[in-house]
């Protein structure tokens, strides 16, 4: 029997932010990262020089071709306009 479980993968990002922007700003910024974009928070390291490097991750979701096809074939694709 197959084993039908899948890794799991993740797309990463690393950012550089600068020492003169506020805890409250960084705060906000990974908020919304991970609000709207699907961000999650992976590694946060301050520097000596105030400086901080974020790395942040999401999962990649891959489409089934075959499923794909037949949901677009079938016109279950989302309404947009009426």
């Amino acid at each position: 029997m197959a084993d039908l479980r899948r890794a799991v993968t993740y797309e990463t990002a690393k950012v550089r932010l600068s020492r003169e922007m506020p805890r409250g700003a960084v705060r906000k910024l990974l908020t919304d990262h991970a609000e709207y974009g699907g961000w999650e928070l992976m590694r946060l390291r301050r520097h000596r020089d105030g400086t901080r490097e974020v790395w942040i991750r999401r999962k990649v979701i891959k489409v089934n071709n075959r499923a794909a096809s037949m949901n677009t074939a079938a016109g279950a694709g989302p309404q947009l306009f009426d």
